[in-house]
């Protein structure tokens, strides 16, 4: 008997012939049907999978989230919609929107009422600013040959009221010197957690940017006072080179145990002066500032619970409060032909007074209406 060949696939079957056939027909079916249907299958599978996740993507986009009951709840959902909605609007939207909230117009300046959440200058993460819109509200009030407006100073992101423009550079350079030598009288409105003892006052406390260590390390403006006390004394302290000289005089307008409508009239202007002497010089945070009501951490600001009851919220959705600080007024002292001051007031904008409703404050009637955002 001869020897089986190495080539040949050694198979030994057992029983009858039936079994045999059948082992045989299945060896001998090829394999390529097989493979065929297998990948027919894995990709019809990919298919199914892929046209799953498009949908269930698709439904997130368009799912809306639940409404809120509390009035207070869908303003701030309405704010939050509309910052981020700042960022993708077209800037002949944005420049559409600026010129209606335009509160003064002559032929050296255009002052508007700046919206909340709009950044004046661009920056990382900003698409769109006020900076990159001028040129179009120019073109929009003064024809298409006309010259883009420029900034005469600056307001935070955060911050609503009154912003001044020139129309000439020189004419901006010069309100911008009055500015540096404190000439323009500026007054803010603004809504205070706790309220500010004494009613009325003036802080002179220098104020400092250094870095928070901690968890999350960042840098904040804090006091840098010139005194200190030392055994039930107060002593002069060192003082720090880098500290800038702040001075605030404020005024509670209105008041109820836990909240205030107080004035501020900033007499230098550094960085966050304002925020860092109502929440660090005087213990009564803006309501709404997520980032100066604790030194320590970056964090949602917390409220008392009779707070957060009288503004129809609960504590985690207070990290959707704005910042209440509105620039009420400016001042600007005679200018090139205008022999005269020229006074400019914007009123506060509807979450500002529906804040005020909410808390028992009260302000002067001609503004109890607000500016419609």
């Amino acid at each position: 008997m001869a020897a089986p060949s190495s080539n040949a696939p050694r198979l030994w079957v057992w029983g009858s012939r039936q079994r045999l056939g059948s082992v045989f027909s299945l060896f001998s079916k090829p394999s390529k049907p097989f493979c065929s249907a297998a990948a027919a299958s894995g990709t019809m599978s990919a298919q199914r999978l892929a046209e799953k996740l498009r949908a269930q993507k698709q439904e997130q986009k368009t799912k809306q989230p639940p409404v809120p009951t509390s009035p207070v709840q869908r303003r701030v959902q309405e704010l939050v919609r509309f910052t981020k909605q700042l960022q993708r609007v077209h800037p002949n939207v944005l420049a559409k929107a600026l010129s209606r909230g335009i509160v003064h117009q002559d032929k050296d300046l255009v002052v508007i009422n700046k919206p909340y959440g709009l950044p004046v200058h661009g920056g990382p993460g900003i698409r769109l600013c006020i900076s990159d819109v001028l040129p179009i509200l120019a073109k929009m009030l003064h024809g298409h040959k006309a010259e883009p407006l420029h900034l005469c100073h600056r307001l935070d992101k955060e911050t609503t009221g009154v912003m001044v423009l020139a129309w000439e550079k020189e004419v901006a350079h010069q309100v911008q010197e009055l500015f540096r030598t404190r000439q323009v009288a500026k007054k803010y409105w603004t809504i205070t957690v706790r309220v500010p003892v004494p009613p009325a006052g003036v802080v002179d406390i220098p104020v400092i940017e250094k870095e928070v260590q901690g968890q999350q390390q960042h840098y904040k403006m804090t006091l840098s006072p010139g005194f200190r006390m030392e055994d039930g004394k107060m002593v002069r302290a060192r003082s720090n080179r880098k500290a800038h000289t702040a001075v605030t005089q404020y005024q509670v307008l209105s008041s109820t145990l836990s909240a205030a409508l107080v004035e501020l009239q900033p007499i230098t202007g550094v960085k966050h002066q304002l925020r860092v002497h109502l929440s660090f010089g005087l213990d009564c945070p803006i309501l709404g500032d997520h980032k100066y009501s604790d030194w320590n951490k970056l964090a949602p600001q917390k409220l008392s619970l009779g707070t957060l009851k009288k503004l129809g919220l609960h504590q985690a959705k207070a990290r959707h409060i704005p910042l209440h600080l509105h620039a009420r007024q400016l001042i600007l002292p005679a200018l090139g032909s205008r022999k005269e001051e020229l006074s400019l007031v914007c009123k506060p904008p509807r979450f500002f007074v529906c804040s005020l409703r909410r808390l028992d404050l009260q302000m002067p009637s001609q503004d109890q209406n607000g500016d419609d955002e």
